[in-house]
């Protein structure tokens, strides 16, 4: 059951009238004095407009950015006066069902900085520094009306690296290395990584609910600025307001990696009651089958059968399963007596697998409809629902997504949104919400070795990412001449429901895949990156109990990669699977922790692994 225990270690009030007006620089740096990201605040004293800097070890991370907001009754971003400040230190402690660790401990600095702007307008900027990030966001106050846009801007420095996929309203596009100021003018998703003299530095959105408008970054070829744009022209707003988070996960690449901020500046969990919510594995079978498994009850019990022989505890039944006319009229309101799911669930029941379904987002778009859907799959013992083609990250869209999880959290239903925007904390605040799409994942044709290798440093950084890896069976797959490579993506990529997209032939041709997937836990203690860089290479350790599991991908020719075994000190056996010549092979190795573990990878391939503290006759870490 997950818990939030919040508290306020220190507050300090500093009241600055107008003696102190010509005050224009101020800094807010993490708790930790000597480590981590220091944000300076400047306004300037002749146009009144606030710029923010963000600094790591005395190097620049962020040069001076645009900060300000543009409401229909006033500009704040310009022609500001300084009011005064409100500083506390935040900690919170909270339990997450999903994600990188479940046990996290949150603490942050934040400073409330009063302005007032023309016509008497007033703003608030709410500035929070970590040891892992800044993140910014304004509070306006009733009647300031609707916002028109933001100035909010990011510059880098111009030859940093950048990692950047264009922007489209599903957030599945391919991640491209450019530096900051030659990538291409156009629109970037906002998940956006760079390498500065400073750190790492991603860009991020937190807390984004239906009181808002989605962002994306905005670019000009030549300059190294990214400037925040809306989905929405005007953002409707009848009281007062706060802004979602403008945040920056800052660090080395392994703090970066390993960053639970996005979820950390969201709201606590509004579930009381989280007993219910457990994730897992699940068989997917629209990479399997297809529309017709969806249609057939004998295919699908067939998969359950499947699924409850390897230990895992769901499976997705995807489109199809309602939609066929020679089955029902589903005009007709009393159609669903006709659906086959009830007796497959029933069927799932006594084999200790649960169900899920997909549902388009067309059949709950209205409260009318959530109220026929959700209550009638509760009925039926459904476990949750894969819901698809949102397609916008509109202020329309994001008050559905407000409505469909206080929906879905009232009646026992998991969720997994494809086609859909990315997590930015909603995994904290609602934990049913076990995985999110928002990727260019298994079931694109265009991936690329690149692409694979720069996700868990984007992308999956920010919250559970649905790529759906494991179908062997697709020749058109950039690690198609390594199966370890894609057995390592079940660890190296984190979801809450690992949605397992090959057909039960593939895995049953490649048992010691077979085997591995079987393994693979349900939630993660921790997680930490041993080696890799965006775009080239990747390497991240997960544990569950006593047991690390390990998943690498790697760019280019077949070499041998020299692994940092990261792990704590003492006896390691890992128990690798590799790629062989005629097909995977294990390898069992001793390793102290801390060493160089010696691994053969294929071109454009990966591995995954098991370690467990060895003794002597231990030979493998498989549990039976």
């Amino acid at each position: 059951m997950a818990f939030l225990l919040c508290g306020v270690l220190a507050m300090t009030l500093f009241i600055t009238g107008p003696a102190q007006a010509k005050d224009s620089a101020w800094t807010v740096r993490g708790p930790s004095p000597h480590s981590g990201p220091l944000a300076q605040l400047r306004l300037d004293g002749a146009s009144g407009a606030l710029t923010l800097q963000v600094s790591r070890g005395g190097r620049t991370v962020v040069e001076p950015s645009p900060v300000g907001i543009v409401t229909e009754r006033a500009d704040l971003s310009h022609g500001l006066r300084y009011l005064g400040r409100h500083d506390r230190t935040v900690v919170e402690r909270y339990r997450s069902t999903v994600g990188k660790q479940r046990s996290r401990t949150a603490r942050m600095t934040e400073t409330r900085f009063r302005f007032r702007g023309g016509g008497n307008a007033r703003l608030d900027l709410v500035v929070r520094a970590s040891d892992d990030g800044v993140a910014y966001r304004y509070d306006l106050p009733s009647g300031s009306g609707d916002v028109l846009g933001e100035t909010s801007a990011f510059t880098l420095p111009p030859d940093a690296a950048a990692w950047l996929g264009d922007y489209r309203k599903d957030n599945e596009n391919l991640f491209k290395e450019y530096t900051a100021a030659t990538a291409p003018t156009g629109e970037y998703m906002a998940q956006a990584l760079f390498e500065t003299a400073g750190g790492y530095a991603l860009i991020a959105e937190s807390d984004l609910t239906g009181r808002y408008s989605a962002a994306r970054l905005i670019h000009q070829q030549g300059l190294p600025t990214y400037r925040i744009g809306l989905w929405d022209e005007r953002v409707e707003s009848d009281g007062p307001l706060s802004t979602p988070w403008r945040a920056l996960i800052v660090g080395d690449l392994p703090t970066v990696t390993q960053s639970t901020f996005t979820d950390d500046l969201a709201p606590a969990s509004r579930v009381a009651d989280t007993s219910w919510i457990r994730p897992g594995p699940a068989l997917w079978t629209w990479l399997a089958g297809g529309k017709p498994a969806g249609q057939s009850l004998s295919m699908q019990q067939g998969y359950v059968d499947y699924a409850a022989q390897r230990g895992w505890p769901y499976v997705v039944v995807d489109a199809g399963w309602y939609f066929d006319p020679d089955q029902w009229d589903v005009t007709d309101p009393d159609w669903q007596r006709n659906s086959w799911i009830p007796r497959l669930v029933d069927y799932a029941r006594e084999r200790h697998v649960g169900i899920q379904v997909w549902i388009h987002h067309r059949d709950l778009d209205t409260a009318e409809e959530r109220e026929q859907w959700l209550p009638t799959l509760e009925r039926w013992g459904v476990k949750g629902v894969k819901i698809d083609f949102m397609d916008s990250e509109s202020q329309e869209t994001l008050r559905w997504y407000d409505e469909i999880l206080k929906d879905t959290a009232a009646h026992h239903l998991l969720v997994n949104f494809h086609g859909s925007t990315i997590p930015k904390g909603i995994q904290r605040t609602w934990p049913q919400v076990m995985s999110m799409e928002g990727v260019n994942g298994e079931e694109k044709r265009t991936n690329t070795p690149q692409h694979l290798a720069a996700l868990p440093f984007t992308r999956n950084v920010i919250g559970s990412m649905d790529f759906t890896p494991g179908a062997f069976h697709r020749p058109q797959r950039p690690n198609a001449a390594s199966d370890a490579g894609e057995v390592g993506l079940s660890v190296l990529y984190e979801s809450g429901i690992q949605n397992l997209a090959g057909t039960p032939e593939s895995y049953d041709a490649r048992p010691l895949a077979r085997r591995f997937l079987e393994q693979i836990p349900a939630t993660w203690d921790r997680t930490r990156l041993l080696a890799g860089r965006p775009g080239e290479s990747a390497v991240l350790a997960r544990a569950s109990g006593s047991r690390w599991f390990i998943g690498g991908t790697f760019t280019g020719p077949a070499h041998t990669a020299e692994v940092p075994l990261r792990l704590e000190p003492g006896r390691w056996l890992v128990d690798l699977v590799l790629d062989g010549p005629d097909g995977l092979v294990r390898k069992p190795t001793v390793v102290r922790g801390g060493q160089t573990l010696s691994v053969p990878v294929a071109a454009d391939g990966g591995f995954a692994a098991i370690a467990c503290r060895w003794r002597p006759g231990l030979s493998t870490c498989d549990r039976a």
